[in-house]
């Protein structure tokens, strides 16, 4: 006998052997180690979909939060906006009232003083009318103390009328 060739019983042997633990590892681990592996590749194949649902359901927030940022940007916007008009309108509008404050506060200054002026030119007449007569009483006194004095103003007041 040979070491390097085997006898025809022994390989006999070692294909029945190994056929006979072919079957009973195909029929008791064989099955089970492919439904773990099936199970496995489900639950990882479930895993990469739920994380593929997850991301598209991460970027339909983020597009919606861009969205309501975006419409949140606009309605800021536009209440700032209506809030610089009304400011800008109560501004308007205190200046306006201001300045009609001011007109009618100068109209009434100017009213008062027209009033002061006419009160001190009336009395500035009535005491030169005063005064006029005094002077004229008092001058028509110191002319007219003699009778010649009298005859004498008497012919110049008819000839002055005459000539007026």
């Amino acid at each position: 006998m040979d070491l390097l060739t085997p006898d025809i019983g022994l390989l006999f042997w070692q294909v029945v052997i190994f056929l006979g633990i072919f079957l009973i590892l195909r029929a008791f681990a064989w099955k089970p180690i492919t439904a773990s592996l099936k199970e496995r590749e489900d639950n990882i194949q479930s895993a990469l979909d739920l994380a593929e649902k997850t991301r598209a359901e991460m970027a339909a927030l983020k597009a919606d939060n861009e969205k309501l940022l975006a419409q949140a940007r606009v309605e800021r916007d536009v209440i700032l906006r209506g809030a610089k008009e009304t400011a800008d309108k109560m501004v308007a509008d205190a200046r306006d009232k201001a300045a009609a404050e001011g007109q009618r506060m100068l109209e009434l200054a100017r009213e008062s003083m027209q009033n002061e002026r006419q009160a001190l030119v009336a009395q500035v007449k009535k005491e030169v009318v005063t005064l006029s007569l005094d002077i004229a009483e008092k001058v028509l006194r110191r002319e007219l103390n003699d009778k010649a004095s009298q005859e004498q103003l008497i012919k110049d007041l008819v000839t002055n009328s005459h000539l007026n």
